[in-house]
Order: structure tokens, then C-alpha cells, then sequence
């Protein structure tokens, strides 16, 4: 009786016990979501460069006589108004003397035609004569007027800014003699400062004038908008890429600054994802979406990776959400949970 009694007992014990395992939950992974849709992302070329006066907004002021700068007003990356004094500028002796000689030959031709015509009317002179006396008239004349056009006329010049605009480049300081044609100060427009990017020459075919772009300065702060006015035909030889010019609203930008440009050259359709979504680790790219709590994989395309998502190709399910955050932590199959936020 007591072994028919002891074996329930026995039984019982091996049921409850707590060494015994219970059956373990299933593990699942928390992610989280976004809704698959199908749209387009604008294509873009990134390229870096540097804001820099437009090559038509900009004017250097240089003397076509020599001279010495008496009186400097600026200096780099001053601003200045239309009519402003820039400089002062005292042409050389030499060049003044050569101004006055030839004032003076001007008017001892004058007065040597004057003679010969009296001449002439008395027979004392040939008409031959008098034509010589004109055309020494003349020559000193046009001398004399090349010298004025150069300047030599004025010993003290000053220089004015002509528009609105800021001194990019001071070439002399205060004090200096300067050679004819030497470059003295140089004023960029105000508005006239442009982006010039370099843009790998095998992207440069989708390039065209008129085109949105995205800029950013590579210092920080938030992105401008603005449009390609310029697109170069040939290699710059120092970069071996090609120059694109990049237009923005006036005055947000300094002469010299770090930028980065991205130029939006068309569109691309298809599935449009988060960038975390697509997984490209440990085989092709694939986004994971959920299907009855589980992660279920599609190898998908990727026709387009940018900062504002990427757009793939592949056969998505419309109505299953895709797994953003997670997506690296989960294979096919796995238990997912979604997260509340």
C-alpha cells in the first residue's frame, strides 16, 4: 500500500518542483516604423567650393600712368557705397613733364601754322608748307589727348568706388609708387558674389543654367537656396574639374566661404524610405517590413541615397509598415514589436 500510495506522490513532486523549465517566451526585437509610399526625390550632384566675386561683378582700379598712392581709404572686406573715395592717387613727375611738353608742342604747332599760312598769302611760303604745319597740328593734338586719356593731365586722382559693393583686394599700401597698369585695389559688386563649385566632369552633362540648388556652409548653420547661372565647357587646369557657378540671395554669404552645393538635376521615383531603412550589411540592400509580428525581407534596388531618404526599387507591400529603427538588428523572421512612438 505504501509504494501504490508514495508513486502519485512522486509524480506530483516531479511536476511542481522548481527545477524543472517552463516553456521560454519567444524574443522579439523593438522597432520602429513609417508607412511604405511610393513618390520621388529630387537627383543631385554634391559638389564643394567656395563663394567668390562673379567674374562680371568686379572691377580692379589701376592707373595707365605711374604714380604713388598718397591716401589709402580701405581696406579687404570693407564695405563701401557708390561715389565713396577708395584712394588718392599723385602721378609721377615724369609722367606730369611729359604731359606738359606735349601742351607746349601743341601750341608752338598752332602758332608755326599760323606763320606759314601768313607766309603763304605773301608768297613767301609753299602750300606744301603750310600742309606740314597742319598735320604737326594735328599730331600734336592726338599726343596731347592720348596723355589726357591716360590720366597724366590730373597730378592728384582720386579714386571712387562706383556702385555698392566691398573691396575684395587691396594690391599697394599708403606710400607706394606703383607702375603704369599696376593693380591697385579691386571693389566686387554688391550682389555680385556667386559659389563656384567643381563638379567631377562625368556629372557635368546634367548640369544646366537655371537649375535649383541646396548650399550649405561647411562652417555650419542652416541650407540656402539658389540656381546654377554658369556652367564651364572646359577642365579648370589647376582642379581638373569643371567650374559651376552658384547664385544666392543677396548678402547672406561672405567673399571666401567653405560651401558645399547640392545641385538638383531631375528626379527619381519609386518606393521613397528613410535612409536608416535600407539595410546594405552582410549581403544585397533590402528593407525589412512587418508581416504577422514578424520581419519579412525584400531585396530592393537603391536607385537614389540622399540626407533627405533614399528611393529603391522592389516589390513592397503598400499596406505593411517598413522597419526604420531595428532594421540592422533584425533578420528574416524575426519577432518584432513596434515601438509606441
Amino acid at each position: 500500500m505504501k509504494g501504490l500510495i508514495a508513486l502519485p506522490a512522486m509524480a506530483l513532486l516531479a511536476g511542481c518542483g522548481t527545477g524543472t523549465p517552463g516553456p521560454e517566451p519567444t524574443p522579439s526585437v523593438l522597432v520602429s516604423t513609417v508607412s511604405a509610399r511610393r513618390g520621388a526625390l529630387p537627383a543631385t550632384v554634391v559638389a564643394y567650393g567656395s563663394a567668390a566675386p562673379a567674374p562680371d561683378g568686379t572691377v580692379t582700379f589701376s592707373e595707365a600712368q605711374p604714380g604713388q598712392i598718397t591716401a589709402l581709404a580701405v581696406a579687404p572686406g570693407m564695405a563701401v557705397r557708390a561715389g565713396q573715395n577708395l584712394a588718392t592717387f599723385v602721378t609721377a613727375p615724369a609722367s606730369r613733364s611729359s604731359y606738359l611738353q606735349a601742351v607746349s608742342a601743341l601750341a608752338a604747332a598752332r602758332k608755326q601754322e599760323v606763320s606759314t599760312s601768313q607766309l603763304l598769302s605773301q608768297q613767301l611760303a609753299t602750300q606744301d608748307q603750310l600742309t606740314l604745319a597742319t598735320k604737326a597740328v594735328t599730331d600734336a593734338r592726338t599726343a596731347l589727348a592720348a596723355l589726357q586719356a591716360d590720366g597724366a593731365g590730373k597730378p592728384i586722382h582720386t579714386i571712387v568706388s562706383p556702385f555698392d559693393g566691398v573691396v575684395t583686394a587691396v594690391a599697394a599700401a599708403q606710400g607706394d609708387r606703383t607702375q603704369a597698369g599696376a593693380a591697385i585695389l579691386t571693389v566686387a559688386k554688391a550682389g555680385g558674389i556667386v559659389v563656384t563649385v567643381g563638379v567631377d566632369p562625368a556629372d557635368h552633362m546634367g548640369i544646366a543654367a537655371g537649375q535649383p540648388a541646396s548650399l550649405k556652409r561647411l562652417s555650419g548653420g542652416g541650407a540656402l537656396r539658389g540656381k546654377v547661372i554658369r556652367v564651364d565647357s572646359a577642365l579648370n587646369p589647376v582642379s581638373r574639374l569643371v567650374d559651376v557657378d552658384i547664385s544666392f540671395p543677396s548678402g547672406t554669404l561672405l567673399a571666401g566661404e567653405a560651401m558645399q552645393v547640392a545641385i538638383e538635376t531631375g528626379a527619381v521615383h519609386g518606393w521613397v524610405v528613410p535612409h536608416k531603412a535600407v539595410v546594405t550589411a552582410g549581403g544585397p540592400a533590402r528593407v525589412f517590413q512587418i508581416v504577422g509580428g514578424k520581419a519579412r525581407s525584400v531585396p530592393v534596388q537603391v536607385t537614389l541615397a540622399s540626407d533627405e531618404g533614399d528611393v529603391v526599387q522592389g516589390a513592397l507591400d503598400i499596406g505593411k509598415p517598413v522597419i526604420v529603427e531595428g532594421a540592422y538588428q533584425v533578420s528574416d523572421g524575426d519577432a518584432v514589436r513596434r515601438s509606441n512612438r
